[in-house]
């Protein structure tokens, strides 16, 4: 049987605790340990349990890596960076040009929508992006999520690991969809990029081409000469799809991309308002047939 993405975080978490590093967060032996992505293990494995307070737990982790561990930090929520990221920014991601001492911590926020309110849903990378001293990556895969392991595990930068619930029972790798001529060129950011090929396929039943390219590093971000060819031999331009707010990752990556080709990119993201509780003001991602209506309509049919 393939393994899932949840497979092989816990896979990665047993092999992290078993080298004599730990892994930090709120409510990890509880709760379905944490959508089951950590090994059943306790306090003498490494699994360190801390209290319901964000900002202190951050400050805990902190200075764990600081001191020299390599800790793995278990965020639950995304919307929970908004307290984390004072002690992250500040400290953990300044901590070589303060005191020439770096601090190799991953950061593993967990994104999810869908009747969990204003305060604990959607993904918030854009909230790292845009400060220097770390690197983002969403994985979506298996192999994206050893990837960015081994990434972290060779560097000693903060690691911040944008991941979303809904991966969690894939088995599949998402493989770049690029035709020597397209309609439109979609780069798509975290839980999006299922939605894109969703969109893609329903797309060119319909005789419109659609080139897909996954985008898994957010910070830094790579244009890749293949990719901006496609997107020059894209008719009508490209999108750039999140499930963050349009005022970050999705807004910094299209205009990078519009410096370096001529060729429009939009964006399509979550609306800029609260989400609420009950499905009629909820707030979520671009989804398939949102995407599908939006090429339609950038092509003109």
């Amino acid at each position: 049987m393939a393994e899932t993405v949840r497979d092989t975080i816990k896979e990665i978490t047993r092999k992290h605790l078993s080298q004599g590093s730990k892994c930090y967060g709120q409510c990890l032996t509880a709760v379905g340990w944490v959508g089951g992505t950590l090994p059943e293990l306790y306090e003498e494995d490494g699994m360190i349990e801390l209290s319901m307070a964000d900002v202190a737990g951050s400050g805990i982790v902190v200075g764990a890596a600081l001191a020299g561990e390599r800790p793995i930090y278990v965020v639950r929520y995304q919307g929970f960076q908004w307290y984390n990221s004072p002690i992250v920014a500040n400290y953990a991601m300044k901590s070589k040009e303060i005191w020439g001492r770096p601090c190799p911590l991953l950061i593993r926020s967990i994104a999810m929508e869908g009747g969990i309110g204003p305060v604990a849903g959607s993904s918030h990378h854009s909230i790292y992006q845009r400060m220097p001293g770390c690197k983002i990556l969403s994985p979506m895969t298996p192999k994206e999520y050893e990837y960015a392991y081994d990434q972290f595990m060779s560097d000693d930068s903060v690691y911040y690991i944008s991941e979303h619930r809904k991966s969690y029972d894939n088995q599949d790798e998402l493989i770049n969809v690029m035709h020597d001529k397209a309609d439109v060129t979609l780069f798509p950011i975290s839980i999006t990029r299922f939605a894109a090929e969703e969109a893609r396929k329903k797309l060119e039943k319909e005789g419109i081409i659609v080139n897909v390219i996954h985008q898994l590093w957010i910070k830094p971000f790579f244009l890749e000469p293949a990719w901006a060819i496609a997107l020059e031999n894209s008719k009508f331009g490209g999108i750039v799809l999140d499930d963050d707010y349009e005022e970050g990752a999705a807004s910094s990556i299209a205009h990078t991309i519009m410096m370096d080709v001529d060729k429009k990119v939009r964006t399509m993201c979550l609306e800029h308002r609260t989400a609420g509780f009950h499905p009629t003001v909820d707030n979520l991602p671009p989804n398939a047939e949102q995407i599908y209506h939006k090429v339609k309509e950038i092509c003109n049919v």
